[in-house]
């Protein structure tokens, strides 16, 4: 049975793959050769049209701009070096923390940081 996971991983990997070769062939290839205002052009364009497609409240277009803003998002993480494997790291270090609990951690970090720096 294929895991969610794996399907990121096997996703990654093709991306991956795609580094280097011939932006005339591969729309990957063009979006990292052009990175990364490529790629954060259509990070942006995705989490719009996943916004408005939320508010329309059509559930097979949300699934579909959620896949889109995904991709982009791997693309995203192939440029920096990065996987799922961190992002996902970084969920499960997540879970069983209240998200407002998770908000104001950062907040005194990034004060304790800019204190330091004064």
């Amino acid at each position: 049975m294929t895991t969610p996971s794996d399907t990121l991983d096997r996703l990654a990997a093709l991306i991956a793959s795609r580094r280097g070769g011939d932006p005339e062939k591969s729309y990957v290839a063009r979006l990292l050769s052009n990175a990364p205002d490529a790629f954060l052009k259509k990070i942006g364009e995705e989490a719009t049209e996943l916004v408005m497609a939320a508010k329309d409240g059509v559930p097979e277009r949300v699934v579909a701009e959620t896949a889109d803003l995904w991709f982009h998002c791997l693309v995203m993480l192939e440029h920096f070096g990065l996987g799922p494997a961190e992002v996902l790291a970084e969920l499960e270090r997540r879970i069983g923390t209240s998200g407002i609990e998770e908000k104001a951690l950062r907040k005194a970090i990034d004060r304790e940081s800019a204190e330091r720096k004064r």
